[in-house]
């Protein structure tokens, strides 16, 4: 990873890097975008406006989670449509909710400091499907093998009882295999595309705005997932610190996002396995953590050291072939 540039005095210019030329925008949108800062801190906009985009679509995704859960109590005919068991249903409606409030915060960050929607994928570069690939295999590959080990060391850790497959089971995994990959994207799209780089905007010096950036859309993707447990809890802060890294080293969301997807689809369609045919529940109360998470926690860092060492590989080729 090249070191972050210091700051320079910004002058608004579009980015010189390979596939930059996508990202020019009309003058006036193309005024919230610094070219001089890195992926993550390139944002510059008044104070405010970071606190309606950290804020707003949080909410609006569990408003719109709640009014999804009551019309699937309606349609299922359940007395508490808020009980924490995921039938598939109410497995779609969290993902519906999440995926929506990723799009809202793009569209929110768009509108109100008219910055062009290509930059918050990836800046300066263009958007790289083969990035997106790699990274997904070998981020299935590493999630993978983190599943193994917690099966070997912890089996009772993840509240895995027997395998059964039922048509409840058919049910999830289609909606695992249909509506997660949204889910994962839209989580990815709110704190890793727009609130890392809007809170890292409070700040001018490169390193210090790129460490509050990390903090705040760290800290924020932990809260949003409800755990008062401090194992849990943690663990939801190194995944969100972690793909920030992702973000920043790799100058786009390709590999967070490719992160993301695959650690959502293997770990739900494992639980939804492993739950002996009957919807699973998702237990985030206090003391439903334990030390087990440090196992996916390295995972997670594991994924941050493959990222730094491609791009630091292909950032020279990317120089030379100019």
């Amino acid at each position: 990873m090249n070191a972050p540039r210091a700051a320079e005095p910004w002058t608004g210019t579009s980015p010189s890097d390979a596939g930059g030329s996508r990202l020019q925008a009309p003058e006036h949108s193309r005024l919230a975008v610094d070219s001089s800062r890195p992926f993550g801190a390139h944002l510059r906009m008044s104070w405010w406006k970071p606190l309606v985009v950290i804020g707003v679509p949080p909410l609006a995704m569990v408003v719109l989670q709640v009014l999804l859960y009551q019309l699937v109590g309606v349609i299922e005919g359940s007395d508490d449509p808020m009980s924490a068991t995921l039938t598939p249903l109410k497995f779609l409606a969290v993902n519906v909710s999440i995926g929506t409030a990723g799009a809202l915060a793009i569209l929110l960050l768009v509108w109100i400091a008219r910055v062009p929607w290509r930059s918050l994928i990836s800046a300066p570069r263009a958007f790289d499907a083969r990035r997106l690939t790699y990274y997904l295999v070998a981020a299935a590959l590493l999630v993978g093998a983190g599943i193994g080990v917690v099966a070997l060391v912890a089996p009772d850790a993840p509240g895995w009882t027997a395998f059964g497959v039922t048509g409840t089971t058919i049910g999830m995994l289609a909606i695992i295999a249909l509506s997660t990959p949204v889910q994962a994207v839209g989580e990815e799209l709110m704190f890793r595309s727009a609130v890392l780089p809007v809170a890292a905007s409070w700040v001018r010096a490169v390193r210090p705005a790129l460490v509050v950036g990390l903090v705040v859309s760290g800290l924020g993707f932990a809260v949003v997932h409800g755990s008062a447990d401090p194992w849990l809890f943690g663990y939801y802060t190194v995944i969100g610190v972690s793909t920030g890294l992702m973000a920043i080293i790799s100058r786009g969301i390709e590999a967070p996002v490719a992160f993301h997807v695959a650690n959502n689809v293997l770990f739900t369609t494992v639980n939804t396995v492993m739950a002996d045919g009957e919807a699973f529940a998702i237990d985030r109360s206090t003391d439903s953590g334990d030390a087990s998470l440090l196992i996916l926690g390295a995972v997670n860092v594991a994924m941050v050291v493959l990222v730094w060492l491609r791009e630091r590989r292909a950032r020279p080729r990317a120089v030379s072939s100019r």
